[in-house]
Formats: C-alpha cells, sequence, structure tokens
C-alpha cells in the first residue's frame, strides 16, 4: 500500500513538472477588446491556442470606444499584441494615432464582400458587421408608426429611449453618424428636439441593454440582428426592430495587429484565424453580427432585420466636430 502511495506521487510530481515545463515553453498573445467580445472568445479562443501552443491574455475593456482611448493615452505602456473591436467610424481616430501595422493575411479572399474592406492598407481587417437599429418592447406601444427620425421627437416617446454615449461607445457613434448622414445640415436642431426623447446615455451597449431588460426603458439603440436574439433566446418577438424609413447605417467591426508588439508572427497568425470558418462560425449567436466570411447562418437569422437602403459616412468625416455638435445640442 505504501508503496503505491510512493508510486503515486512520483506520477502526480511528474505531470506537474510536465505541466509546468509546457507552460514555460508557451506562448502569450495579449488581445485587448470590448466586454460583449467575450461570449466569442469563450468558444473560438481554446482552437487558436491549442494549435499554435499559445496562452491568450485577454483584457475587456468595457465598450470599444473606451478600449481605443485607453490604448491611445498609454500606448507602448501597455503590453498588447492585438485589438479587436476598432469600427470603420473609430479606425479614424486609430489610423491618426498609428496603432497599427498593416498586415494583408494570406485568407483576405475569404471576405465575401470588399466594400467591408474599410482600410485600403489593412491596418485593421474586418470580422464582422451589423446594421444599427432602434430595438423596443412591442407590449409598450399599442401601434407603432414611425417613418423617419423625426417622428421620434413626438411627446409620445418622451423619455423613452436609451442610447449610447458616442464619446465612449462605438454603437453610440455609430448611432450619431447615422443620424448625421440623415440630417447633415439639421443636424444641431434635431438633437435639440431627440433629447427630450432619452431617458439615459449609458457608457456602452452593455450597460445600456440591462437597463432596457430591466425595462427602464421601452427602446434602445442597438442592432438589427436583435429580434433574431430575441427568437433564440425566448422562442418569441421580445424585441422588435425599427430602421425609420429603412435607410439604415452599416457598422464594421475590424482586428488590428499593433505596432508595437514584440509577438507580431503570433499575431499575423490571429488575425488569419479570424477569418478561418473557426472563428467565424461562432460570430452570429455570440456576437449577434454577420460574419464576413461564407459561414452558414443560424436559421434563427431569418428574423434579422436589414435595411432598404445602406447609407455609406464619407472617409473624411470629421469626428471630432461632430461630437461637437451633439454635446451642443444635448447639454
Amino acid at each position: 500500500m505504501g508503496g503505491d502511495i510512493t508510486k503515486l506521487k512520483v506520477i502526480i510530481i511528474f505531470i506537474l513538472t510536465l505541466i509546468a515545463a509546457m507552460a514555460v515553453g508557451q506562448e502569450k498573445l495579449v488581445i485587448y477588446t470590448y466586454d460583449s467580445l467575450l461570449p466569442l472568445a469563450n468558444e473560438a479562443f481554446q482552437a487558436f491556442e491549442e494549435k499554435e501552443n499559445v496562452k491568450i491574455e485577454l483584457h475587456a475593456v468595457g465598450d470599444a470606444g473606451s478600449m481605443l482611448s485607453r490604448i491611445i493615452s498609454q500606448k507602448e505602456e501597455l503590453d498588447v499584441d492585438v485589438v479587436i473591436g476598432v469600427d470603420n467610424i473609430l479606425a479614424q481616430r486609430a489610423f491618426e494615432e498609428e496603432l497599427f501595422i498593416g498586415y494583408l493575411p494570406p485568407n483576405a479572399e475569404k471576405i465575401t464582400d470588399t466594400s467591408l474592406i474599410f482600410d485600403p492598407f489593412w491596418r485593421l481587417i474586418p470580422y464582422d458587421y451589423g446594421a444599427i437599429a432602434l430595438i423596443y418592447d412591442p407590449e409598450s406601444f399599442d401601434t407603432l408608426h414611425v417613418k423617419s427620425f423625426d417622428d421620434l421627437t413626438r411627446e409620445e416617446f418622451k423619455r423613452s429611449i436609451i442610447m449610447q454615449d458616442p464619446r465612449t461607445s462605438s454603437t453610440g457613434l455609430a448611432f450619431l453618424t447615422w443620424t448625421y448622414l440623415l440630417h447633415k445640415d439639421d443636424l444641431c436642431n434635431f438633437w435639440e428636439k431627440f433629447k427630450d426623447s432619452i431617458l439615459t446615455i449609458t457608457l456602452g451597449w452593455g450597460d445600456a441593454f440591462e437597463k432596457f431588460e430591466a425595462q427602464e426603458a421601452p427602446m434602445m439603440v442597438s442592432y438589427a440582428t436583435d429580434k433574431a436574439y430575441s427568437m433564440y433566446n425566448y422562442n418569441e418577438a421580445k424585441y422588435e426592430v425599427l430602421i425609420p424609413g429603412g435607410k439604415g447605417y452599416v457598422q464594421i467591426e475590424g482586428a488590428g495587429i499593433i505596432r508595437w508588439s514584440n509577438r507580431k508572427e503570433k499575431a499575423k497568425k490571429f488575425i488569419e484565424f479570424m477569418l478561418s470558418d473557426d472563428f467565424q462560425k461562432h460570430i452570429p449567436l455570440t456576437q449577434w453580427m454577420f460574419p464576413v466570411t461564407n459561414v452558414e447562418l443560424p436559421e434563427v437569422y431569418d428574423y434579422a432585420v436589414k435595411p432598404d437602403e445602406i447609407l455609406k459616412a464619407p472617409a473624411n468625416l470629421n469626428i471630432e466636430a461632430l461630437i461637437n455638435e451633439w454635446e451642443k445640442a444635448i447639454y
């Protein structure tokens, strides 16, 4: 009996030593992203870790806008290799700060729609996309007659909408951009009227959705796939989607390799992985966005709403001036 225990101890020590040796030889990859990417990371990242013998160190920092602000403010002080979640509007700030290197992954041809490639220098590689929309609780409205954003300034919508702050949230900034594309020179006047319809402005999408699900308000700024989310999670249309006038704006999210990374070769492998089926297939039911490659969509995506017309922001859109105009109208 004593001999068996001794053998068992020897085996345990050997296994622990082997695990420790493997850990020492295992390279790490540091990734910064936004909070709501965590479900996707939990499903997809392990495949990359096993294939490349890499341990991913993941930092989820609020919304994408907050994450980008932190990276810009700290730069080389941060140990970071890959950033996930900088969209086609936030990209402007990232490029001005020269955060990313250009890298054209060899499997880039898997991107099915070239209009999703918002950076010709491949500093940010698109991995998903989705239309911004308003979602609402259908039980809170007898009928909803909304043909334009101006209709949402009516008294019946007073303090009924939750939105995200465009200074900290990529969703909030995409929403502001959407209203700009619809109102252009009349933007400030629109927001002065629209602000009475806002109940609260949150830092990011996650806390806005928590408030919406807690029924603090019957409407929020979100995405046009949310009816599909509702059908998948509740087996009913708990949320309905509203794109006033059918003219929508599509947010495209990208990932890039940080300029000061010391692990660029592994980072390049990860960017390639993000365009693989092993990554893309997890996007629909974790991010509730559309994948950029031709992976099969779940049947529930039949409930995702698509705009009749997609509005595109000009490449030279002055984001700082846009936010300043919004601040004047809101405050």
